[in-house]
Formats: structure tokens, C-alpha cells, sequence
């Protein structure tokens, strides 16, 4: 009977699974229209609830035909309400797809902490602009621990209401006068959010394409776990799950403590699961090769005790070899460590006799720069924690993979000269300086000391976006430029799929909780990590759309997978295995009692909890019963581009969009003496 029974409840799964394919696509993906159609989309403007009905299979054969250009613009450490929480049409701070929404109905919106003086301390979300130096601030605490602090996991749902707490605590106010008045800057920080008259050029294509409000950092940590991510749909579980018992502090040769290098050099290597922001061990201090070595992580700050273990898992590049994996990864240096977790995944890439798909890394600083002087590269706007491709031994130390890792200005260079690969997926990312004509950060606080502008200057010329070292509009020209070289080139545009988003929060509040899907060794929460913003620019993309869809850089993952039809990184043997082992008493251990490790490892298989950015294409344009949208509604004038403040500091006037909080007639309650840089101007503490 009981079997019976069972065979039953498989039938009716299968079937509600066939039947799940043929949901419309703007129901099955929920997407919902953002008000107020400007006049240059009404032309281009598709209500979704009128989608045509198109099977997934449907959706996937028709883009494969139109995209063969995938660029990602992966940009750093910001929380989707942090920069979007009041663009209309989207589950933000005050207002969601629905309509206005109160703070009671807001997770966390009311942040109280003690201080040390014994008061009661709240915080609330609030808005700064560039009256407040909005464009130029700190960076918040997104340390692993902190993470899991902030957000607040209790009975296995995050309440997000311990933010200004973590902030305040964790830089410990009770050892002066000082440090109270820095950690309250800070509780304030994580706090405040942005708008249009910011990042104009953000919003502006947040409007006119579309936007995803439910995508999460893959893992609650900070950046290098979530940058491998982007390409591998985890952060290491697979390695941790076949190799237990060597974490999470390890040596290559699998045994604790420290490694040796050729007898001179030694060091600790960081075992998986990753947590932190350890370096690649391939161009670090204990790389051994002698020629042919990948770009140096020393200009980053690495040193013989930060270095990662050599990442053994899948990822993107290890499937864009397609019917070329055996011939490729025959050329890597040291197979017995490099390969060890793929063994089973080549060969099984190898049956598939898949086109090789064309990639490149582009990341400011890995080799020559425009910054550059006398033609030698210097790497000083290097970030080599934030290169995910690097930390892999099957790409940064095999040749013929780790050529597809290049810098910035390479990237310019290459669409200028007609030089990219025919088709394939591009992956960009800025670093400690800007290659944007240099642009000088914007200053634009009068009440700044005069003698702390040009300390400010100094610390914020980046353009990857991450608080602390960049000015978020030199951030959004790098965007731009990257989005205008594409755009004026016919071709790439007419063929392109322009992905802009986040590694991780940096720590910033956001007030919808993610899924809780793992925990580590340590007993905290692993994946997934705070909301970060998305969106998706095409020719072939809805305008003015907001997609709900749930997921992480799976997502992305799952995109890729299906324009260039390459297996999932969840359905390759070894991590496939992994997955099934995980979910075991040996790491449920580490979990609250009941939980399953169902997700040790990528999870770029649609499903209930992870689905793709499909929903963000127009069904209509797919199918040529509507006109592809123009390169204009990307494109930003050159002159724009490079004249800071953007739009004078009046960004939202300029793009025509009106804040929720303002439509509403909010008061905007900015903390009196509020200083956005309490460690780079501490004297306006």
C-alpha cells in the first residue's frame, strides 16, 4: 500500500512539473509594471499581464537566437534597499509593487541598540544626497560574523533588526569617547540609503529595462566567497563536503597547518567552506611557478597567512570548454591538485561534445592600465580578492585558461578594435582607481573640513562601487562607459545581454530576508546573504519592469546556462554527489537541530528557491511582435558621463523619477551631526 502510495505521489509530481512548463512566462516568473511609462519608453512599453504564453523551452530556444553577447558589469557591496529602496515599483523601504507600506510591515525598519551610556538608542532608515556626501562613504562591517549579527536568524528566519546594533557593538564604543562617537556614526550608516540624485545613471536604467528586487547574495559573507559565486554557484561546500575532515584552516597537501614551498617559503592556507576575504593562492607569495605565473595578489595586501587553498570545484569556465575540457585541462601545471574534484566532471563535460563557449575577466589593474606610466603595468588598481576566476588552480594555472584574464582598459580596447571573441560571456569589474579619464571624486559637503577634502579625494578614486575606496558616481561612469561601448557598436548591441549587479551588501540595512539555505562549520549561516541589487539591459529586455523572481548568482549561472545550453553546474557528478552527501548528520551537525545541508554546493537548477533572469526578457520582442528597444534608452552622452556631480547633484529631476519617499511626503529624519565618514573623517565624529 505504502509503495503504492508512493508511486502515486511521483506520478502526480511529474505531472505537476510538466504542467509548471507551460505556465505563462510573466505569471510563472511574477513580473509587475513600474508606474508612470515616461515618454521615451511608451513606444517600447509592454504590460506583462498581456505576455503571449511561452513554455520555458520556448523562451530559452528564441533567446538563444537573438543573444550571443552576455556581459556582466559586477559591481561591489551594496544592499538592494541601500541603493534602490525608494525607486517606484519595487519592494522597497516604504513602498512595494502594491502600493505604500508601512514601517511596522518592514522588517528591522526600527533598528534599537543600548549604548554604553545605558540609553536607548533608534534608527531609522533615512536619505542622504550630495548635500551629506552621499557619493563618497565609509564602509559598514560585512565581515562573516557581522553578517550573520545583522541579520538576526531566529527559528530559521532572518529579522534583519541588527544592523545599527552590529555596528555599534562591533567597534567596541566602550574603550573611549572617541570610539562611542565613531561606532554611532556608524549605527547610523547602515542605515541611510540613496537615491536618483546619486546614482542618476543606475536609475535611469532601472527604469527603462528592467529591474530584479529578489536576488541575494549567494553566501552571507563578504566578497571573495560571492565574487566565485558569480562563476561557480558556491563558495567551496563541494570542496568541504568531499574533503571534510582538512578545514577549515588547511595546506594543500591536505594536512593542517602550514604549507611549504619549494622549502623556503611557508604560510597557512584558508580551507573551504570560504568565509573570508584570503587571497588566490595562485600569484600570491606561495605560488611556486616560475614563468607564465598569474598577476601578484601583493599590491592588495596579501602575505604568506591569507592565502586561499587552491579552489577545486566547477564553475562557468570549466564548462565553457565544452568538447574542448580534455585538450585544455590536459595543459594544466598540476593536475593532482588542481583537478582533484573535477575528475569525474571533465570527462562527463567531454560526452556532451558541446560548442566551447569564448570568456574573459576583465578587472582593472590585473595587467597594463590606461593609469599606467611608462607602459609597465603597476597593478595598483588591483583587487585580487575580488578576481573569483583567479582562485580557481584550473584556470589560473593552466595557460590556455587563465589567458582569458585581462584588465580593464583590455576591455575598451577589444570592443574598440573589434577584437572580441565571435559570441561568448564578459565579465568586468573596476578596482582601487578609475580608468574613466581619472576622474577626482565628488567633494560636495561644504561643511567638510577643507583639510579633509583632499584625504577624501586620495581614499575614494575606485570605480567598483564598494564603499570605502570608490566614489559611487565614478562607479556608475565606469558602468556607463562600459554600456556605451556596447551600445554604439550595432552588432554587440543587437546581439547583447548587459547584466549590472552586486558581489555582496557590504553590510548595508535591507529589510526583506533571504532563505536560509546552509550553515558552515562554524554554526553560522552560510547562504544565502542580504538582497543586492540587479538589472538587466537588452534589446530584447521588458521596459520599465520590476521581476520578483527569488534567487542568487545562481541566477546569473542559470542565464548563461541556457543562451549557450551548457549542463548545470548542479547536474556535473561530483558536485551533484557532493549535494547528496551533504545532506548527512555529518554536516547537518553544524546546522539548528531539524535542518537539512540540502545546498552544500551550486544550485543553478530552476526551482522553488532559485529561478533565472529569464522573466526579465519581453515575450513580444522575442518573437518580433514587438520592436527591439534602441541602444539610445542605454546609452549616456559622453559629456554627462564625465561631468561630475552628475546632473548637478539633481539626478531625479533630470531622469523624471519621483522617490517613493517623497511621493509620499515623507520627513526625512537625517541624525543631527551625521558624518557618512566616520573612519576617513573621524574629526566629524
Amino acid at each position: 500500500m505504502n509503495r503504492k502510495l508512493k508511486s502515486c505521489s511521483a506520478i502526480m509530481a511529474a505531472a505537476a512539473l510538466a504542467q509548471a512548463a507551460v505556465v505563462p512566462a510573466a505569471m510563472a516568473a511574477n513580473v509587475t509594471a513600474q508606474p508612470n511609462v515616461s515618454q521615451a519608453q511608451a513606444p517600447y512599453y509592454n504590460d506583462p499581464s498581456g505576455d503571449p504564453k511561452l513554455s520555458t523551452l520556448q523562451m530559452v530556444k528564441l533567446l538563444q537566437q537573438k543573444v550571443k553577447y552576455v556581459f556582466i558589469i559586477f559591481n561591489e557591496n551594496h544592499s538592494f534597499d541601500n541603493e534602490y529602496g525608494t525607486l517606484p515599483g519595487v519592494r522597497g523601504l516604504y513602498a512595494d509593487e502594491n502600493g505604500p507600506r508601512s514601517a511596522a510591515n518592514t522588517p528591522g525598519f526600527n533598528q534599537t541598540y543600548t549604548d554604553v551610556n545605558g540609553n536607548t538608542v533608534t534608527v531609522q532608515p533615512f536619505q542622504i544626497g550630495p548635500a551629506q556626501n552621499s557619493s563618497v562613504v565609509d564602509s559598514v562591517d560585512h565581515s562573516h560574523v557581522g553578517l550573520a549579527t545583522k541579520i538576526d536568524v531566529v527559528n530559521g528566519t532572518a529579522q534583519m533588526d541588527k544592523f545599527a546594533y552590529r555596528e555599534y557593538w562591533g567597534r567596541s564604543p566602550n574603550t573611549s569617547t572617541a570610539a562611542a562617537q565613531k561606532a554611532t556614526q556608524y549605527a547610523r550608516l547602515v542605515m541611510s540609503h540613496i537615491d536618483c540624485d546619486t546614482i542618476p545613471f543606475f536609475w535611469q536604467w532601472a527604469s527603462n529595462f528592467t529591474v530584479f528586487d529578489n536576488i541575494f547574495a549567494t553566501e552571507d559573507t563578504p566578497s571573495t566567497p560571492n565574487a566565485v559565486a558569480m562563476i561557480a554557484g558556491q563558495s567551496g561546500e563541494t570542496q568541504w563536503v568531499k574533503h571534510p575532515n582538512v578545514g577549515p584552516v588547511i595546506a594543500s597537501s591536505g594536512t593542517a597547518g602550514p604549507v611549504a614551498v619549494n622549502g623556503a617559503v611557508s604560510g597557512t592556507l584558508v580551507g573551504p567552506p570560504f568565509w573570508g576575504d584570503s587571497q588566490p593562492f595562485y600569484g600570491s607569495p606561495l605560488d611556486p611557478t616560475v614563468n607564465g605565473r598569474v598577476t601578484t595578489c601583493v599590491p592588495d595586501g596579501c602575505t604568506t597567512k591569507n592565502i586561499s587553498e587552491v579552489f577545486t570545484f566547477a564553475s562557468l569556465p570549466l564548462t565553457f570548454q565544452g568538447r574542448n575540457v580534455s585538450a585544455v585541462m590536459a595543459g594544466n601545471r598540476n593536475p593532482a591538485v588542481d583537478l582533484a574534484d573535477i575528475q569525474q566532471d571533465i570527462p562527463f563535460i567531454q560526452s556532451k561534445n558541446g560548442t566551447p563557449v569564448n570568456w574573459r575577466w576583465y578587472q582593472e589593474g590585473y595587467n597594463l592600465e590606461s593609469s599606467d606610466s611608462n607602459g609597465v603595468a603597476s597593478h595598483s588598481a588591483y583587487v585580487s580578492h575580488h578576481n573569483g576566476a583567479q582562485y580557481f588552480g584550473y584556470i589560473a594555472n593552466t595557460p590556455a585558461m587563465a589567458a582569458n584574464l585581462k584588465g580593464e582598459t583590455d576591455f575598451f580596447t577589444d570592443v574598440a578594435n573589434n577584437a572580441l571573441p565571435n559570441g561568448g560571456v564578459f565579465y568586468i569589474r573596476g578596482g582601487y582607481l578609475n580608468q574613466n579619464k581619472l576622474l577626482p571624486p565628488v567633494v560636495a559637503n561644504a561643511q567638510l573640513p577643507a583639510s579633509a577634502v583632499a584625504a577624501v579625494q586620495a581614499a575614494k578614486q575606485g570605480d567598483d562601487d564598494h564603499p570605502g575606496y570608490t566614489d559611487r558616481q565614478i562607479s556608475e561612469a565606469m558602468a556607463a562607459s562600459v554600456i556605451n561601448a556596447i551600445a554604439a557598436n550595432p552588432t554587440l548591441w543587437s546581439q547583447s545581454a548587459i547584466i549590472v549587479t552586486y558581489d555582496e551588501s557590504d553590510g548595508f540595512y535591507d529589510h526583506v530576508p533571504p532563505r536560509i539555505l546552509a550553515y558552515g562549520p562554524d554554526g553560522l549561516p552560510l547562504a544565502r546573504g542580504v538582497r543586492v541589487p540587479l538589472m538587466l539591459i537588452s534589446p530584447y529586455s521588458r521596459t520599465h519592469a520590476v521581476s520578483h523572481v527569488e534567487g542568487d548568482h545562481n541566477a546569473v549561472i542559470q542565464t548563461i546556462n541556457a543562451i549557450f545550453g551548457l549542463p548545470a553546474l548542479a547536474s556535473l557528478p561530483d558536485e551533484a554527489q557532493a549535494l547528496v552527501a551533504g545532506n548527512s548528520p555529518a554536516f547537518n551537525q553544524f546546522a539548528p537541530a531539524g535542518f537539512q545541508q540540502q545546498y552544500l554546493g551550486p544550485r543553478d537548477i530552476n526551482s522553488a528557491i532559485s529561478d533565472s533572469l529569464l522573466s526579465g526578457f519581453d515575450p513580444k520582442r522575442l518573437l518580433g511582435l514587438s520592436a527591439p528597444l534602441p541602444a539610445s534608452l542605454a546609452a549616456i552622452p559622453a559629456n554627462v558621463v564625465t561631468s561630475l556631480p552628475h546632473y548637478s547633484g539633481n539626478g531625479c529631476k533630470a531622469i523624471g523619477i519621483t522617490p517613493t519617499d517623497r511621493q509620499q511626503g515623507i520627513v526625512n529624519p537625517i541624525p543631527a551631526g551625521f558624518n557618512p565618514l566616520p573612519g576617513t573623517v573621524p574629526q566629524s565624529n
